[in-house]
């Protein structure tokens, strides 16, 4: 990930290298002119140096041979050396002069020491005749060297009229090379300066509007999407994250206050519907209690279905049960049928007993079984069926419910299935606890918080079977949720 941070560091950084890359070739060339310029300059000096010395040598041998002063002797060897150490010189320093020309200038210099030392040596044996030869000869060379130097100093002119005007040509190209950077640094600091702004702007941009829209209170829409890899994209995907935890923390307050709404009217509809059952459940008592005094067995089995019914149904509808509970409600349910239709309907129930722990809203059975007594198999004169089965699929318990009556719609069957959990009721209800199909399938819907809890298939004439799909791991949770 490129942090600001970094990215502010590589900005800066291009920068730097921009203007140390521009100084060091700056450095470099003129270096590179200094070298030139110095090394013209000590040409110049050299040549000059071994002109004044040739006319030193040459004075000193003119002044011993009239003299005699062995003290011009000495001077003369000490410009000897001079001259010597002046062609050495020469190799340094001439070197971009012709190798011929520069050897024909030494031989020169070697010739004036040779003729200035036999003069003074025939001077000193007194031979006028050889030491005026040699001298003559030492003169004329020392008038040529002298000629050939202005010569070689005429040449290094022209060469530092060169260079002077490749310098001109230079320092105009240094001035050209200046302005280019400054203009290209000037524009690329503004386009870095603009891509970097863009850079920081846009997401913080994004952020903001999206940041007003959830202020009020908009939680819907599209992610925030931030290209950029560094710290603002962390902070984009971060606010997406809370603005979709916001977004399912309200929606669970929704439907956990509608499911409260929803009980509390479900507990409106029970005291509504059941005048005094307080005082009829204690009679029914006290009536089951003369049937067992008076031998009367079946009225008193049939007085504690409908007792144990009355009691299940006067429980907190907000308090889940396990399905073992349920299945002994419907029990009682199809004991009190059978009182009523004797073998005009049958009941057969197929239980896995390891799924009788699994926990489920109250009152969702015997709804669905008095449904199918009032609308499938009661209008049946003989030969009516209803099969209870229960078992296990992987992480879900499957309940079926199914009956051999009348059958339903289609488009009855669309209506149930298509329900959301929050939808008001406005459908029949139940002879016994007042509660209707659609309530069942609401109340399974917000407890387990998913639509898919249920499946109706059905023929008319035929039957209609009915599935519930129960989360077998919802137990413990949905016990917290109570």
């Amino acid at each position: 990930m490129k942090t600001i941070r970094t990215k502010l560091i590589a900005y800066f950084l291009v920068f730097v290298l921009l203007f140390n890359c521009a100084a060091t070739a700056i450095y470099l060339s003129s270096s590179q002119l200094l070298n030139a310029y110095d090394s013209g300059i000590d040409r110049f000096f050299i040549l000059n140096s071994i002109s004044q010395t040739i006319t030193e040598l040459i004075g000193k041998v003119n002044r011993f041979v009239v003299e005699r002063d062995i003290d011009d002797v000495k001077d003369f060897q000490q410009l000897r050396m001079e001259l010597e150490n002046g062609k050495e010189l020469l190799d340094n320093k001439m070197s971009g002069l012709d190798p011929y020309q520069l050897k024909k200038y030494e031989n020169m210099i070697d010739t004036l020491i040779e003729e200035s030392e036999l003069t003074i040596g025939f001077a000193l044996k007194d031979d006028i005749d050889l030491y005026n030869f040699h001298l003559q000869e030492a003169q004329n060379t020392s008038n040529y060297i002298k000629e050939t130097t202005l010569d070689l100093i005429d040449l290094e002119l022209n060469e530092y009229q060169t260079f002077y005007r490749q310098l001109n040509e230079r320092n105009e190209n240094f001035r050209r090379f200046i302005i280019f950077l400054f203009l290209s640094s000037t524009l690329l600091a503004v386009f870095f300066a603009l891509w970097f702004s863009k850079e920081l702007n846009q997401p913080i941009q994004a952020l903001t509007k999206m940041a007003r829209e959830v202020s009020a209170g908009n939680l819907e829409g599209e992610a925030l999407k931030i290209r950029t890899n560094d710290e603002l994209k962390i902070l984009g995907e971060a606010f997406n994250q809370m603005r979709g935890n916001i977004r399912d923390l309200i929606e669970e307050i929704r439907k956990k206050s509608e499911q409260e709404q929803l009980l509390k009217d479900l507990e409106l509809k029970h005291l509504q519907n059941q005048i005094q059952p307080h005082f009829l459940f204690n009679t029914l008592n006290t009536i089951s209690r003369m049937a067992f005094l008076e031998d009367a067995e079946q009225t008193m089995k049939l007085i504690e279905s409908v007792s144990s019914l009355l009691r299940y149904s006067l429980g907190d509808l907000k308090k889940s049960v396990t399905l073992a509970e349920e299945i002994k409600v419907v029990e009682d349910y199809f004991h009190i049928q059978r009182t009523r239709f004797f073998d005009r309907i049958s009941f057969s129930a197929h239980i896995d007993q390891n799924c009788l722990d699994t926990e489920i809203p109250r009152l969702i059975l015997q709804p669905i079984i008095e449904n199918a007594f009032i609308h499938g198999v009661e209008g049946k004169e003989e030969g009516g069926e209803i099969r209870l089965s229960v078992r296990q699929s992987g992480d879900v318990v499957i309940v079926e419910v199914k009956d051999n009556g009348a059958g339903m719609a289609e488009e009855k069957i669309r209506k149930y299935l298509s329900m959301d959990a929050g939808r008001p009721s406005d459908a029949h209800t139940g002879h016994t606890t007042g509660l209707g199909l659609e309530n069942v399938i609401r109340r399974l819907q917000l407890f387990y918080g998913k639509k898919e809890v249920i499946n109706i298939s059905s023929k008319l004439g035929e039957g209609t079977t009915v599935q519930l799909f129960l989360p077998k791991k919802q137990r413990t949770a949905n016990r917290e949720k109570g």
